[in-house]
């Protein structure tokens, strides 16, 4: 076995190329359009997908841009003033490292980040896998969140794949892809076997892998944790969507803008017959005001959890609810929040679900320093490494 730190250091510099965004030599089989770009510049009989509006058209010869598109990707103008560009790129704790690599299955290729802990000595620690969302990347994705940071105060590593535009010309994860919602086939695959091979490389505690995501990432975690149950302990959702609730292109506009409505139940179904060895313990975060994937998308997602329970008899004979606690609470300076925790009859926790008040779609309690975060909010970075460790 190649040891963590020969594999990622020579002379304290990386081996492999850092660069998140990866320049391939081939495409997978869901490419799509490299620049979009283009497509913005003209209408030709038919309303583009406006950012800032609340209903999304799309004309029919611009499918292909529309599909790179609903990845999420995320409205900057709600956060204008509040939101800064990723400047601080780059900037991890001090103690660790923040290298770069690729990997490549049957499916694809992806390049990736990895946060090694200072204190990493060779011994087993945790690993948090995070999924950015769309026009994000992995050193973006690490700022905003601050996860590198947390993570080197409690002694774990954190991965972050990337999306490549020849993938989604918006470097959205393609949760809305059919293919991309079963085990071993398309990114999924792809990300599962990363996982592996740092867990293998870097001896991470098998018991302590988690997985989380944001808005297109949030929605592809779910689906890590559906179809790769044995390899995840838990999973964060962070404005993101139901496992399977959308199919194509024009399901998944339907849902983000209204969320699953009458597919709810379907949906459901479908999660159920999903063979997993486990219920997944989960912990979701949405704003209320959310206008890029709606708010009614994250009680789905603990709807789903709830069903599932309810499927293995985690509930009492008869009931399809669990116990739920709800609190209330306010961020010093900032925003105000409801706190929900859903246990099963032995009181073991099926989901914890964060509504932010006042927030639109953007990581909570994240730095302003990197993109899509909302720094008046509880901050999710902490909450979900504290759910997950809990659950380890």
């Amino acid at each position: 076995m190649i040891s963590c730190v020969r594999r990622f250091y020579v002379a304290d510099c990386v081996v492999q190329p850092a660069d998140s965004r990866l320049h391939e030599t081939h495409q997978p089989p869901f490419q799509r359009r490299k620049k979009m770009d283009k497509a913005k510049k003209k209408s030709a009989g038919g309303k583009f997908m406006n950012r800032n509006a609340k209903t999304i058209a799309v004309p029919e010869k611009d499918v292909r841009m529309a599909r790179s598109r609903i990845g999420v990707e995320p409205i900057a103008s709600q956060y204008k003033g509040m939101v800064s560009a990723a400047d601080g790129i780059g900037r991890v704790a001090a103690e660790g490292k923040f290298v770069g690599g690729s990997y490549a299955n049957h499916a694809g290729k992806r390049s990736y980040k990895l946060y090694i802990p200072g204190a990493f000595r060779g011994q087993a620690l945790p690993l948090i896998v995070m999924l950015h969302g769309c026009s994000q990347d992995p050193d973006d994705f690490a700022v905003g969140t601050r996860m590198n940071t947390i993570a080197e105060e409690n002694n774990c590593f954190v991965l972050y794949p990337a999306q490549t535009e020849s993938a989604n010309g918006s470097r959205c994860w393609n949760w809305f892809e059919a293919l991309n919602q079963k085990r071993n086939l398309g990114e999924p695959s792809i990300i599962a076997d990363m996982t592996r091979d740092i867990i293998k490389t870097c001896r991470i505690d098998t018991r302590k892998v988690f997985i989380a995501g944001l808005s297109s990432g949030g929605a592809m975690a779910a689906i890590m944790g559906t179809t790769y149950s044995e390899m995840y302990a838990a999973v964060g959702i962070h404005s993101g969507l139901p496992y399977a609730s959308a199919r194509n292109y024009s399901s998944a506009l339907t849902v983000m803008m209204n969320g699953n409505g009458a597919g709810e139940q379907d949906g459901n179904a479908r999660l159920i017959v999903v063979p997993r060895r486990k219920t997944m313990p989960t912990i979701v975060f949405h704003g209320d005001r959310d206008t890029t994937v709606h708010p009614s998308n994250g009680d789905q997602i603990v709807a789903q959890l709830i069903s599932i329970a309810a499927h293995h008899g985690r509930l009492p004979e008869g009931e399809s609810f669990p116990h739920i606690t709800v609190g209330q609470g306010r961020v010093n300076n900032g925003r105000t929040y409801t706190h929900a925790v859903h246990r099963d009859h032995d009181g073991r926790i099926i989901a914890e679900h964060w509504i932010v008040h006042g927030a639109g779609h953007a990581w909570s309690g994240g730095s302003s320093l990197g993109s899509f975060t909302d720094p008046r909010g509880p901050d999710a970075g902490r909450e979900m490494l504290r759910f997950f460790l809990s659950h380890a």
